[in-house]
């Protein structure tokens, strides 16, 4: 019980502590103390991770966000026991078809991870990683092949013109 019993109490502490990071719209430095304060408590725990993540997107802060995208791709591919370079993963080398925890949790940092990658200058790099996404996910559920097409054209989408 010892390990798994530490990793439960973490867990509730950084949810603990990232409750107070839901005051980003209307306290943001609070909010980010409180992500600061989840991160330094348990640097490698999935869920401070997703919040610092969320907190720096939603704040536009992207360049920030960044690092916690890529941790979570990571995390996840070594959940799913493929490679943690996602430029080395193909389609078959998990369940990507399905909306399993593990695979969807890959798809979409990598879709956030491009996203944020293209907005704040690096437009090939991202512009691959959205294109992966949408090669490893053949139906597409995450939109990653159109937002793709969209950042290509650096946000200029002839459909709404």
């Amino acid at each position: 019980m010892g390990a798994e019993h530490d990793e439960i109490d973490t867990t509730a502490e950084v949810l603990a502590l990232l409750e107070g990071a839901r005051a980003a719209r209307s306290r943001p430095q609070e909010a980010e103390a409180a992500v600061l304060a989840a991160l330094a408590r348990a640097p490698d725990d999935l869920a401070a991770r997703m919040g610092a993540y969320k907190f720096y997107f939603y704040n536009s802060r992207l360049a920030e966000a960044l690092p916690h995208a890529a941790w979570t791709v990571a995390h996840a591919a070594r959940v799913l026991g493929i490679a943690e370079d996602w430029r080395a993963v193909e389609p078959g080398a998990a369940a990507f078809e399905t909306l399993e925890k593990a695979p969807r949790l890959f798809l979409q940092s990598l879709l956030a991870w491009g996203y944020c990658k293209a907005r704040v200058g690096d437009l090939a790099a991202g512009i691959e990683a959205m294109a992966k996404v949408a090669r490893l996910d053949p139906l597409d559920r995450f939109g990653a092949a159109r937002l793709a097409e969209v950042v290509r054209r650096e946000g200029r989408d002839d459909e709404d013109d």
